[in-house]
Formats: structure tokens, C-alpha cells, sequence
């Protein structure tokens, strides 16, 4: 927290975000899409900016890391227009995200009991998201969504194995929030639509990607 607030550049980024994520929660709410046309690209720019002004590119871990968070902005821009075709995109860059934070996480070693522990809540989110979404899902969908969740599977398995380092908790918590806000997106798309995904899967996710971000700091 220290090398963030002794960063003005990071500093100003991290205020940045967060006005972003709260206007962004207000545009939804009152259904103002000139404020999300603009507060969804600002939040998701602070955390790649967020990452760049803490040194990601100085360390293996941060490179992977950053190009994570680039695939998720291109998700987050993807999203913003309505249809299946966007959503199909974005779900694609997200996923391409997912994929690497889990090679940016298996940079920093492996704490295999940490990995034996983690497997059975990554497991559950796995078979239960499934379950329930099974019944909602277009044909056309299956596939990418069982892939995707797949994937954000192993992502949290990976997560793990970062237990040891100074970083772990940090991204366990951002590995873990990014997963669990998905599931906003998935009951939007698919289940029901309500202000009520937004509200509480909006600024999850974005929280979590500043906290993914943040972590270079301790590498």
C-alpha cells in the first residue's frame, strides 16, 4: 500500500478507478448510458494503467499479468454494446484474460498444498455454475460458456499456488473476486435480467482487477 500511495501516478490512477466504478454503478442503476459509454472504459483503463504505473513490465510476473488486464479492457469494451455476437466476443477476451493470470500466477512457484486445498472450492464454483446454468443456456452457448467456466477454474487453481509468495492473498482475493463476478454477468445474460447484477458484480469485478494490478507491487 505503501509503494501506491508514494506513487502519485498510481495514486491518481487508483482514485480514478474507483470514481469510475461508482459512476459506473450510477449509470446502471438510472439507466444513463452516456455514463457508462464513459465510466465503463475509465474503469477498466485505471487498472491497466494502475499495473503500468506500479512497474508491470519490470518483472516476468507483471508483463503476464498486464496483458491479462488488456485482454480484460478489450472484454469490458466488448460488453458494452448489447448482443449475442459482442457477448460472445467479449466472453473470448475474458477468457483469454483468465488464461493469462494463470500463467502469470504459475511465475511465482508452487505451494502444492495450497493447490491440494484450493482444488475443492474451485471444484464446487465449477460443478455448481454448471448446474446452474445448464438450464438457461442457447445451444450456441454451451460450449463457450463450459469452456469458460473451465478455464476460471484453472485460474483459481492457479491462484493458489501463489499461497507462498508476499503477493498471495492479494491475488487469491482478486482471482477469487474476478470468478465470483462473473456470475453477476452469467445471471444477466442468461437467467434474469436486474439492476441487482450490477450492483454488487460491478464493482466486485472491478475491485478485483485493481487488486490483480496492485499485486506487482509485492513481487
Amino acid at each position: 500500500m505503501n509503494d501506491i500511495l508514494g506513487n502519485p501516478e498510481a495514486t491518481y490512477t487508483l482514485l480514478l478507478g474507483i470514481v469510475s466504478i461508482l459512476g459506473l454503478m450510477l449509470s446502471d442503476v438510472c439507466q444513463f448510458r452516456p455514463g457508462r459509454l464513459l465510466f465503463k472504459p475509465l474503469a477498466a483503463l485505471s487498472f491497466v494503467y494502475l499495473a503500468w504505473a506500479l512497474g508491470a513490465t519490470d518483472t516476468v510476473y507483471g508483463r503476464w499479468l498486464l496483458a491479462g488486464l488488456l485482454a480484460c479492457l478489450v472484454g469490458d469494451l466488448c460488453l458494452i454494446p448489447e448482443g449475442q455476437a459482442t457477448f460472445l466476443a467479449g466472453l473470448t477476451a475474458f477468457l483469454c484474460g483468465h488464461l493469462l493470470y494463470a500463467v502469470a500466477f504459475m511465475h511465482l512457484g508452487v505451494n502444492a498444498v495450497a493447490l491440494l486445498v484450493g482444488s475443492v472450492p474451485a471444484l464446487i464454483l465449477l460443478f455448481l455454475s454448471t448446474r446452474w446454468l445448464r438450464p438457461h443456456l442457447p445451444p450456441a452457448m454451451k460450449l463457450p460458456v463450459y469452456a469458460y467456466i473451465l478455464v476460471i477454474a484453472a485460474m483459481l487453481l492457479a491462484a493458489c499456488l501463489t499461497t507462498s509468495n508476499p503477493a498471495g492473498i492479494i491475488i487469491l482475493t482478486g482471482a477469487w473476486g474476478f470468478a465470483i463476478s462473473d456470475l453477476a454477468v452469467a445471471r444477466q445474460q442468461f437467467v434474469k435480467q436486474t439492476k441487482l447484477n450490477g450492483i454488487w458484480g460491478t464493482p466486485l469485478y472491478f475491485t478485483s482487477q485493481l487488486l490483480l494490478a496492485a499485486s506487482v507491487t509485492f513481487i
